[in-house]
């Protein structure tokens, strides 16, 4: 069972490209995480958790909620992350998880996708050419993952230094606490209160007021409502203003998602 959570496509788009070499079963996690369901999943087949990176780690909300639920079934797994180009010590992440589940881990795999974290200053988003390339690049790696999956070999990434795991541990909760905040959120006059921001959102942090969105305290930065909005009607402070926002499905044709 292919399992996964995506803000703006990449990694639904390598999820669902590996179920499909596989023949196997993939489920979308979003409205699990969103209704807080935390009924058992069973599976007769290898487990494979497909997870964005963000701040160098799977996503906090995601790994709670993944350890709120029980695996039945096959009691193997693997990981693959999907990633703006560095996936810091998910590897570590992903070991200590299954050690806790009682799962064997045979390893991890990393896709470099193109970047979507438009609300920020620090990394720019990558141009036209470089998407495709990303996407070309994943796209021809997964037939080789899925063939180690098949034959159920060990997948290797690179080797995660000790320094890395030193610096990520203590960094990323407190980045996500304080800098993963929906504060600066805000919708313009283009906005014409679709709610399409308010049902994309995996925490269930916007409502609709008088017509137009308003953000709670609760946000991960997916990307998901900044990015879906038809009317790209919301912004990030001044940070956004601008810029291009990305969605797999605008490079790749509807067959593929």
């Amino acid at each position: 069972m292919v399992l996964y959570f995506s803000g703006t496509g990449n990694t639904q788009y390598i999820a669902k490209l590996i179920a499909d070499g596989l023949n196997d079963e993939c489920l979308d996690l979003f409205d699990r995480i969103r209704s807080n369901d935390k009924s058992p999943l069973y599976s007769e087949k290898t487990y494979i958790i497909c997870t964005p990176i963000y701040v160098c780690k799977m996503p906090l909300f995601l790994i709670k909620y993944l350890k709120s639920i029980r695996f039945k079934g096959n009691n193997k797994v693997y990981f693959v992350f999907t990633s703006g180009g560095y996936c810091g010590s998910a590897k570590i992440q992903a070991k200590i998880f299954s050690i806790r589940k009682k799962l064997k881990c045979l390893g991890c795999a990393e896709f470099v996708m193109p970047r979507n974290y438009v609300a920020n200053n620090m990394y720019s988003m990558d141009d036209e050419d470089v998407i495709r390339f990303k996407i070309s690049n994943s796209t021809k790696k997964v037939k080789q993952v899925v063939e180690n999956i098949k034959n159920e070999k060990k997948l290797k990434t690179r080797h995660v230094w000790l320094f890395e795991i030193l610096i990520i541990t203590p960094f990323a909760p407190l980045w996500t606490k304080y800098k993963l905040v929906a504060k600066d959120f805000y919708s313009t006059n283009e906005c014409i209160g679709c709610r399409i921001c308010e049902k994309v959102c995996p925490l269930n942090n916007i409502k609709i007021v008088d017509g137009k969105p308003l953000w709670g305290k609760s946000c991960t930065h997916c990307m998901a409502c900044i990015s879906k909005c038809p009317k790209n009607a919301i912004e990030y402070g001044n940070i956004t203003e601008g810029k291009k926002r990305y969605l797999l499905k605008d490079y790749v044709n509807d067959k593929a998602m």
